[in-house]
């Protein structure tokens, strides 16, 4: 642009001429150097390290790896071409890299919704100290990752089963009522054992504290059902609570599974499928894990008749159910209240529906204007009907969770770890 104004000047000030004439072939100079230096070396190596699989609503690392094969320090601009689900568009880092230098680049993505990732090449823009030309390199093949349900939550809370700090994770300590355990063996006392378990005989032999150790009944089937209605396809942050019920579906299975019970699982709405009977087979979270991948909604109005058939015929020995679902209103409750009765009768029925976040945050807000008191009087009736319907459910013996979403796998994993100290199943 300066070189242009010069030549414009120089018709009316011949004297500009030669003056504009050697600033251009300096800077012609100077463009061919920088050419020579960017194009006439090796430039740059870089690869993208892609995980096996994304996990779904958690915000997974995708590293890159780049190598400087120049004799100088560059500037880059990588762009790279991430899966369409994203939308984005726009998405580059800029950075700097030394002559013969290494640099590991981490982003993180977080998937909302599960399927496939198809990521596609990854630009990289390179540019010498002088700044004037750039060079674009290209590296990767188009590449596709599959989005499963969260199994960062799954090794997140791995350790409950064997771990006693069940604080750290968010988790109540339940008061076990009663013995309904088995006997493991018989043990030195130690402080801390329930005193109860003395056993008076062993201590009489051994002229020592001796207890009874006790485990929890183990083999029992835990079951998680859940909802795939319309009512299900309503969005928390990102996520649907269809994808929030699949990530504590695979936590709670896994969990079930240390603590050796067996864990099963089905989906419903019109009708019953993509059922996983309850075993404790080696194999039996991997077939969780890709029936929950291929679990979607289908926008049915869902068939708790159906649902209470398939159970009564299927489900012969006394399980625990955890039903995923979502209710409104006290009216959408009572047209299934008689099927979630009669399926309480032979099992322990849990059901686990959804706080809804968005109106506990107008209830909270200030009213300025006659148009806020009346929607949060309206927010209020909502919030007040969820409770509502956990007082209708405790009164048919039908236990409940109400939960925000995104706490729904911490009150699942209280709820089964309660009804296992009480003995229920």
């Amino acid at each position: 642009m300066v070189l242009i104004f010069l030549y414009i000047l120089s018709y009316q000030f011949p004297g500009l001429l030669v003056i504009t004439n050697m600033l251009f072939y300096v800077f012609l100079a100077i463009v061919i150097i920088d050419s020579i230096l960017l194009f006439k070396q090796k430039g740059i190596k870089a690869s993208r390290i892609l995980p096996e699989k994304l996990s779904n609503g958690d915000e997974n690392p995708i590293e890159i790896k780049i190598h400087n094969n120049y004799n100088f320090t560059v500037s880059l601009n990588l762009i790279d071409e991430l899966p369409f689900q994203y939308q984005k568009r726009d998405f580059q880092i800029q950075t700097i890299i030394k002559k013969g230098a290494d640099k590991k680049i981490t982003y993180t993505l977080r998937p909302l919704k599960r399927g496939e990732y198809q990521f596609g090449h990854m630009n990289i823009y390179t540019t010498s100290p002088i700044g004037i030309i750039t060079r674009r390199f290209q590296f990767g093949n188009e590449s596709m990752v599959p989005n499963y349900p969260s199994f960062l939550q799954l090794k997140k809370y791995m350790l409950i089963a064997f771990s006693n700090k069940i604080f750290e994770f968010g988790l109540k300590k339940i008061r076990r009522i009663g013995h309904t355990m088995e006997f493991e063996q018989i043990k030195d006392y130690v402080p801390g054992d329930d005193i109860r378990n003395i056993n008076w005989k062993a201590t009489a032999k051994r002229n020592q504290l001796m207890v009874n150790q006790y485990q929890d009944e183990r083999s029992q089937p835990i079951y998680s059902v859940i909802d795939k209605g319309r009512a299900m396809k309503m969005p928390f942050n990102g996520l649907s609570l269809l994808d929030y019920a699949i990530n504590a579906t695979l936590v709670i299975s896994n969990v079930a599974l240390k603590k050796q019970d067996k864990a099963g699982m089905f989906s419903f709405s019109r009708k019953v499928e993509n059922k996983v009977v309850a075993e404790r087979r080696p194999s039996q979270m991997n077939q969780i894990l890709e029936t929950l991948y291929n679990l979607n909604t289908d926008f049915s109005e869902s068939d708790f008749s159906r649902l209470y058939i398939d159970i009564k015929r299927s489900l012969t020995q006394r399980s625990l159910i955890l039903l995923y679902t979502n209710f409104e209103t006290l009216d959408a409750l009572h047209r299934q209240l008689p099927y979630l009765q009669a399926i309480a009768k032979n099992h322990v029925l849990v059901v686990i529906f959804f706080e809804n976040t968005e109106l506990d945050k107008l209830v909270q807000k200030p009213s300025s204007s006659t148009y806020d008191i009346f929607e949060k009087t309206i927010a209020e009736k909502f919030v007040y009907e969820k409770k509502l319907i956990i007082t209708e459910l405790q009164k048919h013996g039908i236990q409940s969770i109400l939960t925000a979403p995104e706490d729904l796998t911490i009150n699942t994993i209280n709820k089964y770890l309660e009804i296992k100290a009480r003995g229920l199943i």
